[in-house]
């Protein structure tokens, strides 16, 4: 049990590591330092979409309009570092 436990840590931590290389692909894509024309940018930045827009949506849906600052990645991070405690605080001493 203790090995499915580790599995799940893992996955959430490299979605946080993907949560947060795509918020930074958007930072660049928007200051127009990569270009999308670019068909790896392009591949990259659509494959971090893909991955992450699933989570981020139901997020977006219940903040306030914030103008041009989305929040919803930090909101996402948070949570998932909530289920990773959780997990290594009260899940994992339990389990043998």
């Amino acid at each position: 049990m203790r090995a499915l436990l580790d599995v799940i840590l893992i996955a959430l931590e490299l979605y946080s590591w993907a949560i947060i290389i795509s918020a930074v692909v958007s930072w660049l894509v928007a200051f127009n330092v990569v270009n999308m024309r670019n068909e790896v940018v392009r591949s990259v930045a659509m494959g971090l979409y893909q991955i992450t827009e699933p989570a981020l949506r139901p997020i977006r849906r219940i903040l306030p309009n914030l103008g041009t600052m989305d929040i919803s990645p930090i909101i996402l991070l948070l949570l998932i570092m909530l289920i990773e405690r959780i997990i290594r605080m009260y899940i994992y001493p339990n389990v043998f």
